[in-house]
Parts: C-alpha cells; sequence; structure tokens
C-alpha cells in the first residue's frame, strides 16, 4: 500500500474516537466531526473508519444493532450491557496470562482476540 496523504478529517475522526472509552457508533462519530468540518459526509466517515480499522489504527466491534469502533487498540476485553446497550471497556489484569494459555492450547499462531462479556451493567441494575 503506497504511503496516505495526511487528511486532516481522519485526524480529527481518530483523535475523537481516542476521546472516548463508550465506542461510538459512525453516526455519532458523525455527528461529533461535523462540527469541525460541516461538510463532511457520512460516507467520508465510514471510509475513514474502514481505513483505520485496517491499519490497525482502531477496532471495530460488532454489537447488537450498529458497529461500535474504539480507538484504543491495545488487548482489552468488552462488557455489552443487553439492557441499555452500552459498550464498556473490562481491562483484565491476568490478560497476559489468557493469552499465553490460548497461544500454548493452539498450535497455529494467535495474533489477536476480541472478547466480549456480556450482560446487565452496573447502572441497569442499580434501576432494577
Amino acid at each position: 500500500m503506497p504511503p496516505l496523504k495526511y487528511s486532516r478529517q481522519r485526524e480529527s475522526i481518530k483523535t475523537f474516537l481516542l476521546s472516548r472509552y463508550d465506542h461510538p457508533t459512525a453516526d455519532t462519530v458523525y455527528m461529533n466531526v461535523r462540527k469541525e468540518f460541516p461538510n463532511i459526509s457520512l460516507g467520508t466517515v465510514y471510509r475513514n473508519l474502514a481505513l483505520l480499522v485496517e491499519l490497525g489504527e482502531a477496532v471495530k466491534i460488532t454489537t447488537e444493532g450498529a458497529d461500535r469502533f474504539d480507538g484504543h487498540v491495545e488487548p482489552h476485553s468488552h462488557f455489552f450491557c443487553r439492557k441499555c446497550s452500552s459498550l464498556l471497556d473490562l481491562t483484565l489484569e491476568d490478560q497476559a496470562l489468557i493469552d499465553r494459555r490460548a497461544q500454548e492450547k493452539f498450535p497455529g499462531i494467535i495474533e489477536g482476540h476480541t472478547i466480549q462479556y456480556y450482560g446487565v451493567c452496573s447502572e441497569c441494575v442499580k434501576k432494577v
């Protein structure tokens, strides 16, 4: 792939993703980036999100409903709330151990993983 031309819009999308921990949808990214670039199209946002994912600078997370995006690409897990559909980071202290054990059990080469837990978040539990 030839070197990418710098794009202020793509940089704005990446900065927005890095500022969030709630894993926004493409529509949420679009609505927020439009504040800086009023003429940006939803298609441009989708293309740039796909490119950031391809480059390893963002992660696409498929859940119920729309895909979510995460600018924090270091290994971590997620928790999906079945009631409010929030998607939260879940950092496991033993992640390196889990990754090492998985590699020991698998004869090939593991290059990455996605772990998503689901249930009811603490905010929704409080409402019951």
